[in-house]
């Protein structure tokens, strides 16, 4: 008898033992839920379940109400009671049917997206499997919201409500990504991020220089990466995945694994990834236009153009990149989170090919045109403490430091004269965000940034027939490029069903830089500046009932002058040169958005935002005199001297609609469509389409999503421009453009069907399928220099443990 009761005592010590432990789990197919979370917003607790679904709860005991959340599934709100009666095993039902979602790095803060009045679409690690990006870039255009740009295969270019490159800003486990180089023209820093490597992405649509500062103007691109997870027991939490795919479009081959153990305060996570890019094949059903009949070749010390045996080949396109990404974690206590990140990514040479597809008398310009290798670096340490005191319950300190190179090779077409450009910027910065709640309606977000750039910036030039080099013109001045701001925003719960944001934020800016004149006679050696900005915004969210959600937001912007305004060089286009404007100021936006959103019968969810942006002293490349003169030679040509002004004023409207339909039996429908209208005002008093808006486009999907299966037939599609819509600046491009019928340059409208689909083999083995373009069509997004893949097959297989 003694041992029986021995027997109970110790089983009832274990199911209390384990009582402290959740266990969320899928509705439909019992899997474990990983990354939901769990919030008790007036308790101050917070936690997110791991890889087996699990999450210690021990902060919520007793509390009477626990909201848990996960991206594609409904929301519940339970207690600890109700949990502790079923056994702390909580099943969620599939649905895509949200007024609020978990929003987990965006505003810096774990927050609900019904309590934030700005638009925010976020894409889930779960979509990003299903849908197999082959870059960043990709990933951001799975979610109809963010049109993609790409001037060569290894690119990428968002472009959100007619804003793109440096009016965009990128986060990386909240560090800013932008650096003092990031140019006005189309960039591709974002394929340094590897998608595997991502547990979450959210894009914040309109400005978001409150919280990020500098270049949040047209949205802000958040990106969490794989959080290494702790052990909720005694036996250490062992988890990984390794992946294979290939696609044929252009012959890529990946691969990819991470591991992670963790132990009770411990945990560290290795992610490796390795891709393989051969030259990428348009569509057959197209332009002719756009089609590859030659290109050029070295052979034998010479340059030679060659016929192309398919000129439905982009030669030369191919590439190879390799990401890695090593994170330890420290939590000595439930107050104490540590963690530190370090991220390398490096490319191989690649050509940018809307250079090879100019041509001068006839042959191509270029002998040679590419980007050298683009390389990435951070290290990033960050302190979470849950103080609970007079000056915050939160404080996340992060501090980190950035290396980047990049580089740019050109030669024309039978010379030996090789131009080497060579930049590198080491950025480092502070954040330090804290949070505290004023009684039972405000919570108080605050905080200070400190950035600092270093660039670095070399000109070789090489006789490649003689073997020598010399130095050459440097693209950018040795400069020096730092921001310190100070912010602080209120959420305020005005009632249950209205809640209150408001928000300021200051920031100084500076430059140093020293420009060299040895080739090119700049009246100036130095220049100098200092300047401040203040920017703000007031919100609100409306949520007359459960199913309305209407919100209403106000908010300013700024874009601080950065080392590519000031002091760049370079050729922006046949017959003109960009020379430095030491004397410019930051450029200011003026943004207003209403958005309504309304569930039907908990089967269909629609909504709508409408948005007004107004830019002001804008920033933009007009005709200027260098010493009195409007033309000087550059690259043995007389060119049109240009530079960076404030000297415009531009502005975009536009909408941004969804609807989503979930179905008996697991299937489900949705639909997003975008349109925005840019203007800017030109040099001489006209109005000319804005350059980075972009025609309307959007996705529309039909879905089926059961135990083991998830399948998708989807569209993706664009409108047209006509050779009057496009941009001024657009209309001389003529290589990257279709001809109409008046022999005018357009960028004509067009579609894709295509077919995804993943299926679970076993408790451990998945298999991914798919076939993008269905039809082989042959289009070239708005403003790419680069045509789309035709029809490509993609193969995946998933081993995760």
């Amino acid at each position: 008898m003694k041992h029986i009761l021995l027997l109970f005592l110790c089983v009832a010590f274990a199911h209390l033992a384990h009582a402290q432990t959740v266990n969320i789990i899928d509705g439909e197919s019992k899997e474990p839920v990983d990354m939901a979370t769990l919030i008790a917003v007036a308790e101050h607790a917070y936690a997110i379940t791991n890889v087996y679904g699990q999450a210690d709860i021990s902060d919520f005991k007793n509390l009477t109400t626990i909201e848990i959340r996960s991206l594609g599934y409904q929301t519940r709100i339970m207690s600890y009671a109700q949990m502790e009666h079923d056994l702390f095993r909580v099943e969620l039902e599939r649905s895509n049917i949200n007024l609020d979602d978990a929003v987990i790095s965006a505003t810096r803060w774990n927050q609900s997206s019904g309590d934030i009045p700005s638009r925010i679409a976020a894409i889930s690690s779960r979509q990003v499997a299903l849908q197999n990006p082959q870059t960043a870039a990709d990933l951001l255009g799975t979610s109809g919201a963010v049109f993609i740009q790409k001037s060569q295969q290894g690119g990428g270019s968002p472009m959100i409500r007619g804003f793109a490159t440096n009016r965009l800003l990128y986060s990386v486990d909240g560090i800013r990504m932008n650096t003092a180089i990031f140019r006005g023209g189309n960039l591709q820093n974002v394929i340094s991020l590897d998608p595997f490597a991502i547990e979450n992405t959210e894009v914040l649509f309109g400005p978001g220089s409150v919280i990020y500062g500098s270049d949040a103007i047209g949205g802000v691109m958040s990106f969490q990466t794989l959080t290494p997870q702790l052990s909720l027991g005694d036996q250490p939490l062992i988890s990984g995945k390794a992946v294979v795919r290939y696609s044929s479009a252009n012959s890529e081959k990946t691969g990819h694994f991470d591991v992670q153990v963790g132990w009770k305060k411990w945990a560290i996570l290795t992610s490796f990834s390795a891709n393989d890019y051969g030259d990428l094949k348009m569509g057959s059903q197209g332009p002719d236009e756009y089609l590859r009949p030659f290109y050029v070749q070295r052979i034998d010390s010479t340059d030679v153009v060659v016929t192309n045996d398919d000129p439905r080949v982009q030669r030369p396109t191919g590439y190879t990149q390799m990401n890695l990404m090593q994170k330890v974690r420290f939590a000595p206590n439930k107050r104490w989170d540590i963690q530190y990140g370090f991220h390398y990514s490096e490319t191989s040479d690649y050509s940018r090919y809307d250079r090879h597809i100019r041509y001068k008398n006839g042959l191509p310009r270029y002998g040679e045109w590419s980007y050298g290798p683009q390389n990435w670096m951070m290290n990033m340490l960050s302190f979470t403490h849950n103080g609970d005191n007079a000056v915050y319950d939160q404080l996340t300190l992060r501090v980190a430091q950035q290396a980047f190179e990049e580089s740019r090779i050109s030669r024309d077409i039978n010379k030996p004269d090789r131009e080497t450009r060579i930049e590198e910027v080491d950025a480092y910065s502070v954040n330090l965000d804290l949070k505290k709640d004023i009684g039972e309606r405000n919570t108080l977000f605050y905080g200070v940034e400190w950035v600092q750039n270093d660039v670095t910036s070399i000109g070789i030039d090489e006789d490649i027939d003689a073997g020598t080099s010399q130095p050459g013109a440097a693209r950018y001045p040795q400069a020096t490029w730092a921001s310190y701001g100070v912010y602080a925003t209120d959420r305020f719960r005005v009632s249950d069903k209205l809640i209150a944001n408001a928000g300021v934020r200051y920031s100084q800016f500076s430059i140093e830089a020293t420009f060299d004149t040895s080739f090119y006679p700049f009246p100036f050696t130095t220049a100098s500046l200092n300047n401040g900005a203040v920017t703000g915004s007031l919100g609100f969210v409306f949520h007359p009932n459960p199913t309305w959600s209407i919100s209403l937001n106000g908010a300013t912007a700024f874009r601080s002058p950065n080392v590519d305004d000031i002091g760049k060089v370079f050729d922006s286009e046949p017959g003109a040169v960009t020379v430095p404007n030491p004397n410019l100021q930051a450029e200011y936006a003026y943004n207003a958005d209403l958005g309504i959103a309304k569930v039907i019968g908990q089967r269909v969810k629609i909504d709508v935002t409408g948005y007004y942006t107004l830019l002001q002293n804008a920033l933009v490349r007009r005709n200027y005199t260098l010493n009195g003169q409007d033309s000087i030679m550059y690259d043995g040509a007389l060119s049109q001297v240009q530079a960076i002004q404030n000297a415009a004023e531009a502005r975009v409207y536009g909408v941004q609609a969804g609807l989503e339909v979930k179905l008996p039996g697991g299937f489900g429908i949705s639909s997003r469509i975008n349109y925005q209208v840019g203007e800017e005002e030109l040099d001489d008093g006209t109005v000319s389409p804005a350059r980075h808006a972009a025609p309307w486009f959007g996705v529309s999907r039909v879905m089926l999503d059961i135990q083991r299966l998830q399948l998708q037939v989807y569209a993706q599609y664009s409108g047209e421009y006509t050779y009057d819509q496009l941009p001024v600046s657009e209309q001389s491009k003529t290589e990257i453009y279709a001809v109409d019928p008046n022999g005018n340059p357009y960028s004509p409208g067009w579609y894709t069907l295509n077919f995804k689909g993943t299926y679970k083999i076993s408790h451990d083995l998945y298999v991914s399928a798919g076939v993008e373009n269905i039809t082989d069509q042959r289009y070239r997004p708005y403003s790419s220099g680069i045509v789309a893949p035709g029809r490509n097959m993609i193969i995946s297989f998933r081993c995760q443990f």
